[in-house]
């Protein structure tokens, strides 16, 4: 059994996943470029700064293999994008994490200051919200192919009903309202 046979495609957010990917990826080529355009040496720590943030050749080493990675990812799309996603996002926070703890020390060889460090932060957040988006929620519809997945059983009930028209699904005026499911099956509350 392998994990990729396991998770359903969703097409509708292989785009979001793709999109996210490729504009994350993008944004870290264009940094490890500038940095690259500065030329400074390996492992230095006093190097420049760059749209806010020091950088050293290491840094824009890492960035390039990073942007690439993620380009791949929205070249692929579909599940392979999402957990791309998702992993160099979680790795992004804990880089933060981690550079935290070294800044203005000796082990800091990747010449981190606290911008980098943010940007850590709030690139890894963003990366890691594109590869869950329409996975990871405690309210997915039922049309979901990951509720679906993970529903099986009650899925395959649903599998012959007819869908419900998008004003239903809404809530809009007129329409019949959707009853709230509780984690208990047999309480319903409208």
């Amino acid at each position: 059994m392998k994990l990729r046979d396991e998770l359903p495609v969703d097409h509708h957010l292989a785009t979001v996943y793709r999109y996210g990917a490729a504009l994350c990826g993008l944004v870290l080529l264009t940094f490890a470029g500038l940095g690259f355009a500065d030329a400074l040496s390996p492992f230095d720590t006093s190097g420049d700064t760059i749209a806010g943030m020091t950088t050293n050749v290491a840094l824009s080493v890492i960035s390039t293999v990073v942007g690439c990675a993620l380009l791949v990812g929205a070249v692929v799309g579909g599940n392979f994008a999402s957990t791309l996603n998702m992993t160099v996002g979680g790795l992004f926070v804990l880089s933060g994490f981690a550079h935290t703890f070294v800044l203005d020390r000796p082990a800091n060889i990747l010449d981190f200051g606290m911008t980098n460090v943010i940007f850590s932060f709030v690139m890894g957040l963003l990366i890691a919200t594109f590869g869950m988006y329409g996975r990871v929620s405690g309210r997915l519809p039922h049309d979901n192919p990951y509720w679906r997945r993970r529903h099986a059983e009650r899925a395959a009930g649903t599998a012959g009903a007819p869908a419900l028209p998008d004003a239903a699904r809404s809530g809009e005026r007129g329409s019949l309202p959707l009853p709230f499911v509780d984690r208990d099956p047999g309480r319903r509350v409208t």
